[in-house]
């Protein structure tokens, strides 16, 4: 029988991966589940013998099963192109005794890259299949990083708008000329007046506003979301973990069923879950280290049990992290259920009304995979300071906590289980607080000197990402309050 998605809460069942792909988010409010985790339907001393290309189809197809294999293998050929700047897509870094899976290497700098330069080619191809006249538009909120990467990867794409909400003040300055200076008659980027919480929270209230989606149909349009919560985010980034596997053990780093641990510095929590889903799929990863930063909801809610979002919400440097309601984790909560979504709901019903829920004993046995922990800014950037300095690899802030977090796992647990740690975006992505980190800086100096600087300094080239917005025009000022993404929605769209 052909797999199938559901809702986590219950209120749909038997939709197609396509069908799933084009909503993004249930009817109901709760998130797609494939119908079972499938296994890898090839070994892995084969898959260390494939390309990127060929193990993204490996991996995929059968999540996709309702994509012919010629319209998977086009979309995987036009998402990883020349776009990235290795052929690798992917490669491996080894340093200070650890493994950096870097998947900065596509055309924003960042992991958010590996899954939305399909996404678009998934969500047209859907369209098509399921006959949809609409104009699709997708609709987004971003801690930064997804943001331009959903921008560049829709951007004049026939058939589709792109609406993104992201924090005014809360993201780097590199992230913000980013979008800001996005191309495409199709794009449009809104600062709120809160932080990515309300962003996200407003997103997902414009989803289900019934209303509204009847305005949309009656204009032409329908909404779809390009963040993590749409399962066509998140099953490209199952490849990613398979591949390093693969790998590790093409390169002779480890031998074939050696087990190892997969690091994540974890925000929306759609990382980190789908290495949970390579391993359901076969590859031997033993523990999972969810690396949080001050904002450490998640490293509480795996101490404890208990999800608990009523705290102060910090702004780090490390923004894209700092996320107080982990969206992807109900996906999570929903297997420890026994996919059970009415329990799913009821839990999610209860972060929703008082911000808070805690499970029970059988759940919590069932996250023995995972393990958090958190590291403070300062530890961050003693981290990146540490390491550049000893072996000369320079990491962003978010793969800074991500390596700060697992020493202090190893150091604790004595676990010398070979780590991959993810490594989300490129350090100058962040160069402000990157050059703090490994030289200390006076606060009135440009962005645009940090990062020649730090090129000087590493011998890295500046990437083209960057090199294309220092000069490029502001394209985008819009700006609203938290309550009013409704209304800009509307302005935008012309309903």
């Amino acid at each position: 029988m052909a797999l199938s998605y559901q809702s986590t809460r219950g209120g749909e069942k038997g939709v197609t991966a396509s069908q799933a792909i084009l909503r993004g988010l249930a009817e109901d409010g709760g998130l797609y589940m494939p119908s079972e985790i499938p296994v890898l339907p090839v070994p892995m001393e084969k898959l260390a013998e494939m390309s990127y290309q060929e193990t993204a189809y490996a991996v995929m197809k059968p999540f996709l099963t309702d994509y012919t294999e010629e319209e998977l293998k086009g979309c995987i050929e036009k998402a990883y192109d020349s776009k990235f700047d290795t052929e690798e897509i992917a490669p491996l870094a080894k340093a200070g005794g650890m493994y950096f899976l870097e998947l900065f290497h596509g055309k924003t700098i960042a992991f958010k890259d590996m899954a939305l330069s399909i996404l678009p080619h998934l969500m047209t191809t859907a369209a098509k299949k399921n006959q949809v006249d609409r104009e699709i538009v997708v609709l987004t909120a971003t801690s930064g990083d997804t943001g331009k990467a959903a921008m560049a990867g829709f951007a004049d794409v026939p058939g589709t708008r792109i609406i993104v909400f992201y924090p005014k003040g809360g993201v780097s300055r590199i992230q913000e000329l980013q979008m800001r200076t996005q191309k495409g008659s199709n794009t449009s980027v809104v600062a709120i007046r809160g932080n990515f919480d309300d962003a996200q929270t407003g997103v997902k209230r414009l989803f289900s506003d019934q209303e509204l989606a009847k305005k949309l149909a009656d204009r032409g349009y329908q909404f779809s979301s390009a963040n993590s919560i749409n399962i066509g985010r998140l099953v490209p980034q199952i490849v990613y973990y398979v591949y390093a596997y693969a790998k590790l053990l093409s390169h002779g780093e480890i031998a074939d069923g050696e087990p190892i641990n997969v690091t994540v510095p974890t925000g929306n929590f759609g990382n980190i879950l789908a290495a949970y889903f390579a391993k359901r799929m076969g590859v031997p990863i033993a523990k999972l280290i969810c690396a949080s930063n001050e904002n450490k909801v998640l490293y509480d809610f795996f101490s404890t049990g208990k999800y608990d979002r009523n705290r102060e919400f910090i702004l780090t440097t490390s923004p894209s992290m700092d996320i107080l309601i982990s969206s992807n984790l109900e996906r999570l909560i929903y297997l420890s259920t026994g996919c059970d979504g009415g329990k799913t709901k009821d839990l999610m019903d209860s972060l929703s009304s008082t911000g808070a829920y805690t499970i029970d004993a059988g759940m919590k046995a069932f996250l023995s995979d995972f393990t958090g922990g958190y590291a403070t800014q300062e530890q961050d950037a003693a981290m990146i300071r540490e390491l550049f300095q000893k072996t000369g690899y320079l990491v962003d802030t978010h793969t800074g906590v991500a390596a700060a977090v697992y020493q202090d796992y190893r150091e604790k647990t004595g676990d010398e289980t070979k780590t991959v740690i993810a490594s989300t975006a490129s350090p100058y992505k962040f160069s402000r607080s990157v050059m703090e980190a490994i030289q200390g800086l006076r606060e009135e100096e440009d962005e645009f000197a940090l990062i020649d600087e730090m090129s000087r300094l590493t011998k890295i080239p500046v990437p083209q990402a960057v090199e294309e917005i220092r000069s490029a025009p502001i394209l985008h000022n819009r700006e609203c309050g938290r309550d009013e993404m409704k209304q800009e929605v509307a302005d935008i769209l012309g309903i």
